[in-house]
């Protein structure tokens, strides 16, 4: 019976019409900047939805940006399953030519967002377009969700976790190579803020060196904290991490530094608790006040990354025997004929999201190279986007009946 209903999706669908969404998606600009940001990748996306006669609805998240949601609507008794991604990408940067035109050499469509991730997405659309095409009755809802914001604050995610949609499954359509992986790191970056005393450099011991008392804090960390952040340890993903990632003090040579601002990227593995890594920076800054009664140092999670209260961003993890991982295997192996490994995304995902705060067992799993994104050659090969689309249709196929 799957043959038969697999043998229907490829009736309806072809790679030149993905590989036409994708140039459509792509199109869109929806990086920092643009005005209202994603929404007119958003409003695209739901009008070939409404065009297939699946139901689609634009959500207002913030200051004029919306998440697109779309619902494949099940006979009942199954199970629900999540396709997700975000709509926004990040900035051009140094892209040589048109980052908005994709092109196409040796087989690989070249373009900002094509893999991190209107690529993905639109493999997503397409396996649910092609279902309702076939006429195929599931049990469950299949539910599409493009968010908002993914590359700063998540608002996208967190405004459809609020919503409180019944989910049994979820899919994050980040580049993976087609490997499923069920777990990646919390994240957060902060910002350490230490407070000197300014003077002339010809007396610079009536001054307080706020450079010194940062170098302070980084030996202090190196001595404390490094040995235990990689003795935290996880059988997929490895270690905790920790990166000294900027640092700004002073203003010229002949001045001593009155302030100073050490940035760190802190990334830790499932079961590590928030509360306990800031508690960590905690101590060591009071010891160091022990040390020196005059040592003055506050820390905070980056402006530029903080999320809304309540959230953070919290590591996933995902039983490496939950169904939607064997499915979404078998059908890697079914389709394409790829063996697909379970690992961990090295990045951060909304997965760690909606798994942390909805509850709802996730797995990462798309087509393309996670090595391009972002990048001046970020790429998708035009050969996968069929594979991945009818993947996804046979792993829905599955999980909702």
């Amino acid at each position: 019976m799957k043959n038969i209903e697999m043998d229907s999706i490829r009736a309806v669908i072809s790679q030149d019409e993905v590989v036409s969404i994708i140039k459509d998606m792509v199109k869109i600009p929806s990086y920092p900047g643009i005005v209202n940001q994603e929404t007119k990748v958003a409003e695209y996306i739901h009008s070939l939805f409404l065009k297939e006669g699946i139901d689609s609805e634009l959500h207002h998240v913030v200051d004029g940006r919306c998440n697109i949601v779309a619902k494949l609507k099940g006979n009942g008794g199954g199970k629900s399953l999540l396709l997700t991604g975000h709509i926004d990408t990040v900035p051009p940067y140094d892209m040589e030519e048109d980052p908005f035109e994709i092109k196409i050499i040796d087989g690989k469509m070249i373009g900002r967002g094509v893999v991190d991730m209107k690529g993905p997405l639109a493999c997503m659309i397409s396996a649910i377009i092609a279902i309702k095409r076939a006429n195929l009755q599931l049990k469950g809802d299949i539910i599409f969700a493009g968010v908002i914001d993914e590359e700063e604050k998540s608002e996208g995610t967190i405004n459809f976790i609020e919503r409180n949609m019944k989910v049994d499954g979820a899919i994050v359509g980040e580049p993976t190579s087609l490997n499923v992986c069920v777990a990646h790191r919390g994240l957060e970056w902060l910002e350490f803020y230490f407070k000197g005393k300014t003077v002339h450099g010809g007396k610079q011991k009536d001054g307080i060196n706020a450079i010194v008392r940062a170098s302070r804090f980084i030996q202090k960390c190196e001595e404390k904290l490094i040995t235990k952040i990689e003795a935290e340890t996880h059988p997929i993903i490895g270690c905790s991490s920790m990166n000294y990632g900027a640092i700004k003090g002073g203003t010229q040579p002949s001045t001593v530094a009155g302030e100073c601002t050490l940035q760190i990227d802190r990334r830790w593995v499932p079961g590590k608790k928030y509360n306990d890594i800031m508690d960590e920076y905690q101590e060591i800054i009071e010891e160091l006040k022990s040390e020196d009664p005059l040592f003055n140092c506050s820390f905070k999670v980056m402006d530029v990354s903080a999320m809304r209260k309540g959230y953070i961003h919290e590591a996933l993890e995902t039983d490496t025997n939950h169904p939607l991982v064997k499915i979404a295997r078998n059908a890697t192996m079914d389709i394409y004929k790829k063996e697909s490994e379970i690992t961990f995304f090295t990045a951060w995902t909304d997965g760690g999201l909606l798994s942390s705060y909805a509850g709802i067992p996730t797995v990462i799993f798309a087509p393309g190279d996670l090595e391009t994104a972002h990048s001046a050659i970020e790429y998708l090969n035009i050969h996968e986007v069929l594979p991945a689309t009818l993947i996804y249709a046979s792993i829905a196929l599955e999980f909702c009946n």
